[in-house]
């Protein structure tokens, strides 16, 4: 995203997921910052629900880990799995603003609509990519939008994502 382009809204994103035409399905709800938070809105919706970590490493590359939201993932070896440049540590919310157009509590592989530039490589947990189905925030954290696995592979690729498949829990 330019600096000095808006980031998209769900709007936006659900726009370009049907000029796609791909299938996507939203469920409003309060709002969740942490993945405990969503245990109960996810619990009623099929699908491999997720968490991300939007991660940097020590030559400022950034990375953003999309996994099944109970995955155990540990930070200190993941590099080696991703192609890191050493360890790596969460990047800061102006980052993740400026690249993927979210805040904190939002953070989704949707975002990657945001990033023209491809500032963010993106990472799926293996394990993820067995549901048919998967839940994300569609670039806010009041809502879950629910699309094929396959889908949201296409969209990835649409924004210029290729995504790294790989076993990172």
């Amino acid at each position: 995203m330019s600096a000095e382009a808006k980031p998209k809204t769900s709007d936006d994103l659900f726009a370009y997921l049907d000029s796609l035409d791909i299938s996507h399905r939203t469920h409003e709800h309060e709002a969740v910052f942490t993945v405990a938070e969503s245990q109960n809105v996810k619990m009623k919706l099929p699908g491999g629900d997720t968490k991300n970590l939007f991660l940097k490493d020590k030559k400022g590359r950034y990375f953003l880990v999309t996994a099944l939201q109970d995955a155990e993932i540990d930070l200190k070896t993941i590099h080696r799995l991703i192609g890191a440049k050493g360890r790596v540590s969460f990047g800061n919310a102006d980052k993740l603003m400026e690249y993927l157009g979210v805040v904190p509590g939002s953070v989704t592989a949707f975002g990657a609509i945001n990033d023209d530039a491809g500032h963010v490589q993106v990472v799926l947990d293996r394990s993820l990519m067995e549901h048919d189905m998967i839940n994300a925030h569609p670039l806010r954290n009041d809502a879950t939008t629910t699309i094929a696995r396959d889908d949201l592979v296409r969209f990835l690729e649409s924004t210029g994502h290729s995504p790294l498949i790989v076993a990172v829990s």
